[in-house]
């Protein structure tokens, strides 16, 4: 609640991101992405088996990862393994990490700079995420505490001229995985795959929890990042998402997917479009459009399974902030 009362008059009025052209403002006529829905009925589920499938329905496979570092960018928000609706699970991260070893990557690394709880030990040890990092000598980097170099802003949605980034984000890795929750944002309506990018930003520059940018206007920042990081690829962990106050005091939704895609962009719109939000209305994804990637139906090609049946509303908190990103499907 502290950290809601602190930031709450920057991120109400921000959030939405007044003054973003919408979607239909710029041109898309040039992208086109493919996204990969699949079913995983639980994290007992042979998440390794799926998450390969999914990428090579995407044309993915060994010649993208071999010989390369890959990091994986899990949600890791709360230190709390009761609450499977907060963190990426880490049985997710393990079988992706599994899928990128297999393929011949030279190395597999997990990486987050978490906006909350400043102990990143014990942040990994009560999410349960480190005691599986362990198991599959998987190493961890505290994107918080990394060595940084500055990179030019290039969308300057926000103020900033330039942005601080971890070297590891920078230098060392050759394939950025997103691997967020799918969940909603008592401001942004939904946290997806872009949004996941706040955790990129090191605490030591940016403050807890990443307050400079939550001033700076969440959508406004989400775009600057995300266009300075140049993540690949997204692994959405929609297995048991969360509705109502997210990110963190909502309530589990069992959907029972995972979406993954390499334009994030069209990764958020059809994870929101499952959520039954109204996908045109997240100012972040108006804003992506045409310049981070595709949002538009016509110029995303959906793979796996068919998204109609399995859309499944996400409740959204009752404000009026909200109230037009509701679906009435």
């Amino acid at each position: 609640m502290k950290r809601r009362s602190f930031l709450t008059a920057a991120g109400a009025t921000t959030a939405l991101g007044m003054g973003l052209k919408t979607a239909r403002d710029f041109d898309e006529s040039g992208m086109r992405s493919d996204v990969f829905i699949a079913k995983a009925g639980s994290y007992e589920a042979d998440l390794e088996s799926i998450i390969r499938d999914g990428l090579h329905e995407l044309g993915l496979g060994p010649s993208l990862v071999k010989g390369k570092s890959v990091l994986l960018k899990p949600n890791l928000v709360e230190p709390s393994r009761s609450a499977p609706q907060i963190n990426t699970h880490p049985l997710v991260v393990r079988a992706a990490a599994e899928v990128f070893r297999r393929w011949g990557a030279d190395e597999v690394v997990v990486a987050e700079g978490q906006g909350h709880c400043r102990d990143s030990q014990f942040v990994l040890d009560e999410s349960g995420l480190g005691k599986v990092l362990d198991e599959a000598r998987l190493p961890f980097v505290d994107l918080n505490h990394d060595d940084v170099v500055s990179v030019p802003n290039k969308l300057r949605f926000t103020a900033m001229t330039e942005l601080t980034l971890p070297v590891t984000l920078t230098k060392r890795a050759d394939l950025i995985v997103s691997m967020p929750k799918m969940k909603t944002h008592h401001w942004a309506g939904a946290t997806l795959s872009m949004k996941n990018f706040f955790g990129v930003m090191p605490g030591i520059c940016y403050g807890w929890p990443k307050n400079v940018l939550h001033h700076m206007g969440i959508p406004q920042s989400i775009l600057d990042i995300v266009a300075a990081a140049r993540p690949h690829l997204a692994i959405v962990d929609g297995i048991i998402g969360m509705e109502g106050d997210g990110p963190i005091m909502g309530t589990p939704k069992a959907s029972g997917l995972l979406v993954t895609g390499r334009s994030l962009p069209a990764v958020d719109v059809t994870s929101a479009w499952l959520m039954a939000i109204v996908r045109w209305r997240i100012s972040y994804l108006a804003g992506a459009s045409g310049r981070l990637g595709p949002i538009s139906e016509s110029h995303i090609r959906q793979r796996g399974e068919s998204i109609g049946p399995l859309i499944q509303p996400y409740e959204l908190l009752n404000s009026p902030e909200l109230a037009g990103l509701r679906s009435q499907r």
